[in-house]
């Protein structure tokens, strides 16, 4: 039968396609956001979140300290690159949230997997008129032109089988018609761009909507899926060396380290109640992502979590950024 023999996870902010001296332009677009989301549900602009905490991070956004953070979290990068081609996976699933990249309001389904021949990206950060900064993200992000990787799509059909089976009810999507008008988005170039030492390892994207309201799943909810997805996987025939990794999170734009520290404890199996009462609240914009990372701890929960990094990383004074992770949960002891 087939086997989860890895599970990973990374955050994929733009900060993370580029050097530390163009942060300042993620940090441009906080500081004209009417709608940062907090942790309550709520909404608030910079200068409301100004007026209110101050610029209490301002020690953690000095260029020098901007630069040490950047080498921090590429290493932990390379690390996890590392470690999945240590792994000698034959397939990777990819959970990651769409952003009207490949799916749009005309069609957004709750979870979807994709059983194509190859997964073709967007070419959205294409056009020559974008500044080099953007360029360069959209490489990170392998948008920058239409690229072709290889998917598994027998494989996914076998899942997709045994998913309904289990009473999860999935859209299928098989085919990318026009990458110049929709395709794979940014969660998933960066894992293949990233992570992938070997891009010729065949990929399933799972697309989980955490953007959209009405239809967002709940944190118990995506858990639940993550444990049909790895049972799925297990009744599958054939001696398939599978991984499944989370794209996105955690926290942001308001980085709420209370709210990333939870999540990490919930990793812990006994104390999966943590993921899956996250409430909905704290699950907006951004943040949402956290819920690729609660499915997949509900599909690689019978493997001990062997290496985790977190960093608040802040780019402006009041605290905007992204609550970044990395991790790996693996049998074998911690390098």
């Amino acid at each position: 039968m087939a086997k989860i023999v890895l599970g990973a996870g990374t955050s994929h902010t733009p900060m993370l396609t580029l050097g530390s001296e163009d942060w300042t332009h993620r940090a441009a677009d906080d500081l004209r956001n009417p709608r940062l989301n907090q942790s309550d549900g709520t909404w608030i602009s910079y200068e409301d979140l100004r007026g209110t905490v101050g610029d209490a991070h301002a020690d953690r956004v000095t260029p020098e300290a901007l630069a040490e953070m950047s080498d921090i979290c590429q290493r932990a990068l390379d690390r996890l690159r590392d470690e999945i081609s240590a792994a000698k996976l034959d397939v990777l699933i990819i959970v990651g949230a769409d952003q009207s990249e490949l799916f749009g309001p005309e069609n957004m389904p709750v979870v979807a997997l994709y059983a194509g021949d190859e997964v073709v990206t967007y070419d959205r950060w294409s056009d020559e008129a974008y500044p080099a900064w953007a360029k360069a993200m959209g490489k990170g992000y392998a948008m920058d032109e239409v690229h072709r990787f290889p998917g598994a799509r027998g494989f996914a059909l076998e899942i997709v089988e045994g998913m309904m089976a289990r009473g999860i009810d999935l859209a299928v999507s098989s085919e990318v018609k026009d990458p110049h008008h929709a395709g794979f988005g940014h969660a998933f170039g960066f894992v293949i761009r990233r992570l992938l030492k070997d891009p010729a390892l065949p990929t399933i994207p799972l697309l989980l909507n955490t953007y959209y309201p009405p239809n967002v799943p709940t944190a118990a909810r995506c858990h639940a899926i993550g444990r049909a997805l790895r049972e799925s996987i297990e009744a599958a025939p054939g001696d398939l060396r599978v991984g499944v990794i989370a794209s996105g999170g955690l926290s942001h734009f308001i980085v709420d380290e209370a709210l990333d520290r939870r999540v990490i404890e919930g990793f812990s199996p006994d104390k999966a109640a943590l993921l899956q009462g996250l409430p909905k609240g704290a699950l907006m914009s951004g943040s949402s992502e956290i819920l690729n990372w609660v499915l997949t701890a509900g599909a690689v929960d019978h493997l001990p979590m062997r290496w985790l990094e977190y960093y608040p990383v802040y780019r402006t004074p009041a605290g905007t950024g992204v609550g970044t992770a990395f991790a790996v949960w693996a049998e074998g002891e911690d390098a």
